[in-house]
């Protein structure tokens, strides 16, 4: 199947950082900054690639950034911004603290997003993970009334409208896992050692 060009990939670099301690997106791991890999994962299925985000320390990525439109609105005003920024109609949408997400995986999940669901995201049956998925403009305005609503948690916004779940596999879960410690980097740098 050919991936489409009509897509626009925005990584969400927003947040506080607060179990990190330090930017998220900016950790290294294995020598790379974490928004490296996730670019490096996008890269093949799109170029067009904006990061919504008010910190300058991004720019040495060299990436058009745009900022929150409303911000301290978490996840759910990252997703909103993106989307009534974004000139495409399907949307990968991305947080920055996913350093193992791979381009197959990716691919695969922006060739089975459906046409009729506004939202495909992975899950394993028990997680979902709003946050590497496809996000067409058509979400915008739930987003909005969410925002305006301040109804900012992220699962049970997406579960309320339409959706598709691509389950994932056991093995491919390691590469959607979200890295928010100190403590979950080093036992991911332990497990690969």
């Amino acid at each position: 199947m050919e991936i489409p060009q009509d897509i626009t990939a925005f990584i969400l670099c927003g947040g506080k950082s607060v179990r990190m301690q330090t930017e998220k997106g900016l950790v290294n791991y294995k020598g790379k900054p974490f928004i490296r890999w996730i670019i490096e994962a996008i890269i093949p299925i799109t170029s067009n690639i904006i990061l919504v985000t008010s910190n300058g320390d991004y720019s040495l990525v060299g990436l058009p950034m745009i900022e929150d439109i409303y911000p301290e609105k978490g996840p759910v005003g990252g997703i909103y911004t993106a989307l009534k920024f974004s000139k495409t109609e399907k949307n990968l949408i991305l947080s920055c603290d996913v350093p193992k997400i791979t381009a197959p995986l990716l691919q695969t999940l922006v060739e089975e997003s459906a046409q009729d669901a506004s939202v495909t995201l992975f899950s394993d049956g028990k997680n979902d993970y709003p946050l590497i998925a496809v996000y067409k403009k058509t979400a915008l305005e739930t987003f909005a009334e969410a925002i305006s609503a301040d109804k900012l948690k992220l699962c049970p916004l997406v579960n309320m409208i339409s959706n598709q779940k691509i389950m994932i596999t056991a093995e491919q879960k390691s590469l959607v896992q979200n890295i928010n410690s100190k403590a979950e980097l080093q036992s991911l740098i332990q497990l690969e050692q």
